[in-house]
């Protein structure tokens, strides 16, 4: 897998292939640099592509290409106008274009970082990010969900809206039936929207958003449960965790900052028939996510968390049945090895590596980052992985002999100015 975009693709699956093979000698080594809010990186072809922003309503976003073993900036967009944020998304198409889609805007740049298209989106509010359907359009939708300045959640349903890959037009648009927090996760040209009670699906057919009437899971239907997030798609099913409320609270950790009085759960939809089944992660309330699951097919193991209460656990895929629990503070998206069972999770600062079929601890990079991530990693090429965080970007690299790299890296590498930077209309 390429991972030219978030996640790995659209569906969400977060599984990159090879690994980082850490053995009984291995260790894990940190460089990192300061940033400003850094959402993600992507590779396009051989490049590597940072995404940051800035805070407010009137915010920037900013794509950097970096040297993949340095972090040091190759190039970069400048600050590019973004407006009411949430974090955004990024996704490298085949052509070697990039697609940015952050606060009110969507981009679309060349390889080398300039600016071929821009779309001002019909909502002001910011849209937390897009995927790529079979075809190329660009999917996207409104965040519905409070944040920071913003205490109260949308009124108002969310809206779809599908964009020409290439001038980024608007081809269509689709009101749903409820708002939407979650980030749209989608298979061929069929697009799955996490609303706020209920998963949703809709059909991309000749040039129209259609919602599908027969299909409606409503996953929230406890007193005292909250609204879900991001949804994985796995085999015939779809893979969310609840409880998403109180994520703008975030102030370095998630640890303490969920509202639910209902225990956080693991859901799991089928795709053919809308059934709903689920089981709490750790039974406390407070619970809190900002994040999808991750669903191991092979080793039949799901893996889901509680931010609020620094719990991880693993479940059969199957029954549902608790396979291992883990007292640890992830908050952040996840990368799996399916080839090595190898699982890159965050623990507050640290980047922690485990077995996703025993929850054992493989390695741990301690201090890798200046606060817990929220975000995205991102699988590099040379058994290392990209970690992004508000205030910093690391790169954990594995050394089997206890040379250079093996030990964490005490200077950070400045981030460059970014300068106002004019782009068509």
């Amino acid at each position: 897998m390429s991972w030219s975009s978030e996640d790995g693709g659209p569906e969400r699956t977060q599984w990159a292939t090879g690994g980082l093979e850490l053995g009984p000698s291995s260790r894990l080594g940190v460089a990192s640099r300061e940033t400003l809010v850094a959402t993600m990186c992507v590779w396009g072809g051989e490049r590597l592509y940072l995404l940051t922003h800035t805070g407010g309503e009137e915010a920037t976003l900013c794509v950097e290409e970096i040297d993949p073993i340095t972090l040091a900036p190759v190039r970069t967009t400048g600050a590019l106008e973004a407006g009411p944020i949430w974090p955004g998304g990024m996704a490298a198409d085949a052509d070697g274009a990039l697609h940015v889609v952050v606060g009110r805007h969507a981009y679309r740049l060349s390889s080398d970082l300039d600016v071929l298209a821009v779309r001002e989106l019909p909502r002001h509010a910011p849209y937390n990010s897009f995927v790529t359907l079979s075809d190329g359009t660009i999917a996207t939708k409104d965040f519905g969900g409070a944040r920071p300045g913003r205490e109260s959640m949308s009124e108002l349903p969310a809206q779809l809206v599908a964009l020409d890959p290439i001038t980024l037009d608007v081809v269509d648009s689709l009101d749903l039936p409820e708002a939407s927090v979650a980030r749209l996760s989608a298979r061929d040209t069929v697009i799955y929207v996490v609303g706020v009670s209920t998963l949703w699906r809709v059909h991309w057919v000749g040039g129209r958003l259609r919602l599908d009437e027969g299909f409606a899971a409503r996953y929230r239907d406890l007193p005292g449960q909250g609204y879900g997030w991001d949804c994985t798609l796995v085999g015939e099913h779809a893979w969310l965790l609840d409880n998403g409320e109180g994520s703008h609270r975030f102030d370095g950790t998630l640890r303490g900052k969920g509202v639910a009085s209902a225990p956080l759960h693991l859901t799991r939809v089928d795709l053919r028939t809308a059934a709903v089944d689920r089981v709490e992660i750790c039974g406390e309330p407070g619970g809190l996510v900002a994040n999808p699951p991750v669903v191991d097919p092979v080793r039949h193991v799901a893996v889901g968390y509680d931010s609020g209460n620094g719990v991880v656990a693993g479940f059969d895929d199957r029954t549902l049945a608790p396979l291992w629990r883990r007292d640890q503070d992830h908050a952040s998206h996840l990368v799996l090895y399916p080839a090595t069972g190898e699982l890159v999770t965050g623990d507050g600062p640290d980047v922690v590596v485990l077995d996703v079929a025993t929850g054992r601890e493989l390695g741990r990079a301690a201090g890798a980052l200046s606060m817990q991530s929220v975000l995205f990693p991102t699988p590099g090429r040379h058994r290392d992985v990209y970690v992004a965080s508000f205030l910093s970007l690391a790169r954990i690299s594995v050394s089997d002999d206890g040379g250079e790299g093996s030990a964490r890296s005490g200077a950070t590498i400045p981030s460059p100015p970014i300068l106002p930077r004019r782009h068509p209309r």
